[in-house]
């Protein structure tokens, strides 16, 4: 591992504990997270030079710190502001702390970090954003860059969202004990929209954006480091594990599509379906039922599966089955009658996918036209499944999945 990747890891791990810190000595999230991304940039540029200090935590802190005070001076309203820093903070703490001073434990304001940049009055976009940049660590070109949107619209994202967290009055605590079961979904939604984004690029020219996958199951394997009795954290990382796991498999050279059935499973990641297989296993036998650990299940079926004509498609019948009593949602059921065809034959998914006709959920979405075209072909109704991916093929914005629609009904017909 080269010096500068080293460097950017740690960086990494560290971003929320330092921004945890700063907002719970200071308050002021807005300002404090801004200071914390000074002083990663600095570090970015000073460790791979000078070496890694020898308490690296200390020294963002120290810099950031240094940081938010230059911007406090630099307001219009210097006076009030100190005034507020200095109220917020206890007396020992005036002084900035040097990079050998005892820093109190990063757990549980890593924690907390991640509580309040998933905080209800944000849309799930600027969650998304301001986890990535505030808990990931990325600054906002390269936030920008993983959604290929502009860094100015990225920049205006993230600033709308710390002010809509200031004016909902947030502060840097953990929910109380009654919201944070429903806080804790969020946040599991949350990571899980930056991993799929990742896997199945929404749009653009390439499928996945590996540095979007890795990042999601960095934070969802350190939210299982800090929650590692909650079966549902335990379930995401799984499920993310799993999931990923194919992804040496699933584009050719070209950078074209390769289907769950065509892939060559020798190039699945041995280690991360292990890895994968142990944390479902062990968390089905001690937590409460949860829909990410049941997904988990059905993606261990398909990696455990030598060849695909030896996957297990009743034992996934009957977990979709218990997938749809647990969070129904019409990409369950799309998925669902994928396994009902697989075991009870094409027409019976067609019937079961004819139930979300005129679900507004999926109005527009590619998906619904992609399924019903595969299984029309299973069907052997060459010429709708022909139309159905054609009409697929139009409505998707991700060029990969495009060409591989426009093959399929290629195959099909004229």
């Amino acid at each position: 591992m080269s010096g500068a990747t080293q460097v950017e890891e740690l960086l990494r791990e560290l971003a929320p504990q330092v921004t945890g810190t700063l907002v719970r000595r200071y308050g002021q999230f807005d300002l404090c997270e801004d200071a914390v991304q000074e002083a990663l940039l600095a570090a970015s540029v000073q460790w791979p030079e000078t070496g890694i200090p020898e308490r690296p935590r200390g020294w963002l802190v120290t810099v950031a710190s240094r940081r938010l005070t230059d911007q406090v001076r630099g307001e219009s309203a210097r006076r009030r502001r100190e005034e507020t820093v200095a109220a917020r903070s206890p007396a020992d703490e005036l002084v900035t702390p040097g990079p050998e001073a005892d820093l109190p434990a990063a757990n549980d304001d890593a924690l907390t970090l991640l509580f309040l940049c998933c905080h209800p009055a944000l849309s799930p976009p600027s969650q998304v954003a301001l986890t990535l940049r505030a808990v990931g660590g990325l600054t906002t070109s390269q936030v920008a860059r993983a959604f290929l949107v502009p860094e100015a619209t990225m920049a205006q994202r993230i600033s709308r969202a710390k002010q809509r967290i200031k004016a909902a009055g947030a502060r840097f605590a953990m929910p109380p004990p009654a919201e944070r079961t429903e806080r804790l979904r969020v946040v599991l939604q949350v990571l899980y929209l930056i991993f799929n984004e990742g896997y199945a690029a929404s749009s653009g020219p390439d499928l996945q954006r590996a540095d979007l996958t890795s990042e999601a199951i960095r934070l969802t394997r350190e939210l299982h480091r800090l929650l590692p009795e909650d079966g549902e954290v335990a379930g995401l990382l799984a499920l993310m594990l799993l999931t990923d796991a194919r992804r040496p498999a699933r584009t050719r050279p070209d950078g074209s599509l390769v289907p769950l059935a065509e892939q060559d499973r020798s190039r699945w990641d041995a280690g991360a379906v292990a890895e994968g297989v142990a944390l479902v296993t062990g968390t089905l036998a001690r937590a409460p039922l949860g829909p990410y650990q049941l997904q988990a299940a059905i993606a261990a079926v398909h990696d455990e599966a030598a060849r695909a004509e030896d996957t297990d498609w009743r034992q996934i019948l009957v977990l979709y089955e218990l997938l749809e009593r647990v969070a129904p949602s019409p990409v369950v059921t799309l998925n669902h009658a994928v396994a009902v065809a697989m075991v009870r034959g094409p027409r019976a998914g067609l019937e079961l996918l004819a139930t979300l006709e005129g679900d507004d959920r999926l109005a527009g979405h590619h998906r619904l036209d992609a399924v019903r075209a595969h299984l029309l072909e299973l069907a052997g109704d060459r010429e709708a499944a022909h139309e159905h991916y054609r009409a697929a093929a139009r409505a998707t914005t991700s060029l990969p999945e495009q060409r591989y629609l426009e093959s399929r009904a290629a195959r099909l017909g004229p």
